[in-house]
């Protein structure tokens, strides 16, 4: 569901963010993986236009993490309502190619 989420995420970024161009994306992989520290996501994203796509890339990571958040939140609430330990961090481009 959350590389799901965030295929469509990628593809209506132009509709999120003000000043995005939409862009015509060709391709979209999204890999979710568990590792001891919780789930990773790594989202590739290619298109052949003037700009590049970086923006859809980090929408579609931070929907796909937002979904895992949302699945899995009934797991890890307090009796008090909280995440005491769930986190979304450390999201950035890795590589950027032309």
């Amino acid at each position: 569901m959350a590389e799901i989420a965030g295929m469509m995420a990628a593809k209506r970024t132009h509709e999120l963010l003000p000043l995005c161009h939409p862009l015509k994306i060709e391709n979209i992989t999204i890999e979710t993986s568990i590792v001891p520290s919780g789930i990773e996501v790594s989202v590739t994203v290619s298109a052949n236009e003037k700009t590049g796509v970086e923006m859809e890339a980090l929408t579609a990571t931070t929907v796909a993490l937002l979904n895992v958040w949302d699945v899995v939140k009934a797991y890890e609430k307090d009796g008090r309502g909280q995440y005491p330990t769930t986190r979304i961090e450390a999201v950035r481009v890795v590589k950027k190619a032309k």
